[in-house]
């Protein structure tokens, strides 16, 4: 619907100056101005699909009227179908092959006509202006959206491949999770058993007591082996061991530990309530575990705030590392705050994490005491790409320009226009002479007597208008004043011989 709309317009943009070359006095007639809107509606409509058939067709209209290929009904036609034979047409030969038969066409009519070759460099002067310009100015338009779109496809790609890289990171953190369970379960499970085969061979036991202990001891082992069996299926081949540290480690144990190794860390612990157990202990644990890391790993030489915040149905964590001051920080991947979102999400809590005001970093967590009953959270649907976000705002931005491209010009022109006939109107009431004062000059007054009287403008017209009465004989002078400010005629005519009015008229 908008190409239709766009064709539409054109075509009537194209359409005007044919039809201001509508007045016979003009040398155009009626007929001409039919076959020419007809012909460049064709030319028009079959732009698209054909680029290169409205600049011949519009060649083969200008030819006969002028060999300069300059005419005023189809000049603007030959710059449009030019311009959108370089925006839409992909390869660059067929437009080179049409521009030199234009040229040798050109050239043969020239000697045909037995003209002088001026008229043909006139010719070539006007294809390279009128069409080749702006094909070339549309194929560097073409080339460059080509490019802007292969920006985007790349950019696009690439936020794709991030994304793909991030849910990665969220399997791995599963997959660890996994393994972290295995260790904890595992162990439970190696514990269940061993006291079972001690009950086994009590001899206080009875035989059947002694039977059910055996049972249990081999229910034990195989759902450890299965355990195993499944946690090794989830562990990718190159993935990191789950790690070692046990899942009731307190938190003051790890400030300790990093406080140990030199880091600048301070602790602070409110409420009443305890830390949690089971997947809110674990979260919680990393949280600090890798808070502490990534302070160590980009903030060298920085002090780290850690606050726990104990309350009883909930666990709140705030790990703030300042600005590193010593050596230069670490490479890092830019994937452990996705695992460790991941993380949270799967014990229900919340993770925020982003700079600080003074150059810093903090990293937030919020955990139930218990996991719900109903799951972790959904994975919060990603917000629309980057790209996708620029690239709107880029089209707006291009919207802008063109609307102000287009209503700026109009602007201008109507301005243009509005002096123009302020222009026109002013030089007008200079020359218009008053009826009153027309009605009392009298035959034989002075033109010095007039003058002083105040009764004629300043400015006569430059000369008679076309096509008013012969002058009368002997007169030395005439000149001709407005009676009207909105017409052209009828005029008054004052003659004056040796300085005496000698005859006035009001002539048509």
């Amino acid at each position: 619907m908008r190409e239709r709309l766009f064709d539409l317009a054109l075509w009537l943009l194209l359409c005007v100056p044919v039809l201001l070359r509508s007045d016979p006095n003009d040398g155009g007639s009626w007929p001409e101005v039919a076959v020419g809107v007809v012909v460049l509606g064709g030319c028009v409509a079959a732009s698209r699909r054909w680029p290169l058939v409205p600049i011949a067709v519009t060649v083969v209209l200008s030819l006969p009227a002028t060999l300069e290929l300059f005419t005023p009904s189809y000049s603007l036609a030959l710059v449009a179908f030019g311009y959108l034979a370089g925006r839409r047409q992909e390869h660059t030969r067929g437009a080179l092959w049409l521009f030199g038969a234009v040229a040798a066409v050109g050239l043969l009519l020239t000697r045909l006509t037995a003209t002088s070759l001026g008229q043909w460099f006139t010719l070539l002067l006007a294809l390279a202006l009128a069409i080749v310009a702006p094909w070339l100015i549309g194929r560097y338009v073409r080339q460059y959206g080509r490019l802007v779109h292969s920006g985007w496809e790349l950019a696009v790609r690439m936020e794709r491949e991030q994304a793909a890289v991030a849910d990665r990171e969220r399997l791995r953190e599963r997959s660890r999770i996994a393994g972290d369970m295995h260790d904890s379960l595992g162990h439970d499970l190696a514990l269940i058993a061993v006291r079972a085969g001690a009950l086994e061979v009590d001899p206080a036991l009875g035989p059947d007591q002694q039977h059910a202990a055996g049972e249990l001891r081999r229910a034990a082992a195989d759902a450890t082996a299965r355990l195993r069996d499944v946690i090794g299926v989830l562990r990718q081949p190159d993935e990191d061991p789950a790690p070692t540290a046990p899942g009731g480690e307190p938190v003051e144990e790890l400030v300790s530990r990093a406080r140990a190794s030199g880091l600048a860390v301070t602790l602070t612990v409110t409420g009443e309530g305890h830390e949690p157990d089971g997947m809110a202990g674990w979260a919680l644990h990393r949280v600090v575990r890798e808070a502490l890391t990534n302070a160590a790993k980009h903030a060298p030489g920085g002090s780290v705030d850690v606050r726990v915040d104990a309350a009883p149905e909930r666990v709140a964590v705030d790990v703030v590392s300042g600005a590193g001051t010593a050596g230069s920080p670490l490479a890092s991947g830019g994937t452990g705050l996705v695992g460790l979102d991941e993380r949270v999400r799967l014990a229900g809590g919340v993770l925020t994490h982003g700079p600080t005001p003074d150059g810093g970093f903090a990293v937030r967590a919020v955990l139930p005491r218990r996991t719900p009953t109903g799951g972790p959270a959904a994975t919060p649907t990603p917000a629309a790409p980057t790209s996708a976000r620029e690239l709107d705002r880029v089209r707006r931005e291009v919207r802008k320009g063109l609307a102000q491209a287009i209503w700026i010009p109009l602007a201008l022109l109507a301005a243009l226009g509005l002096l123009m006939a302020g222009v026109a109107l002013w030089t007008q009431a200079q020359s218009y002479l008053e009826p009153d004062d027309y009605g009392r000059m009298r035959i034989g007054q002075t033109l010095t007597a007039i003058t002083e009287a105040e009764d004629l403008p300043d400015h006569p017209l430059d000369g008679p208008p076309k096509g008013v009465p012969a002058e009368p004989p002997g007169m030395d002078e005439c000149r001709y004043y407005r009676s009207t400010l909105l017409a052209a005629v009828p005029v008054y005519r004052l003659c004056f011989t040796a300085g005496h009015l000698a005859d006035k008229a009001e002539v048509p």
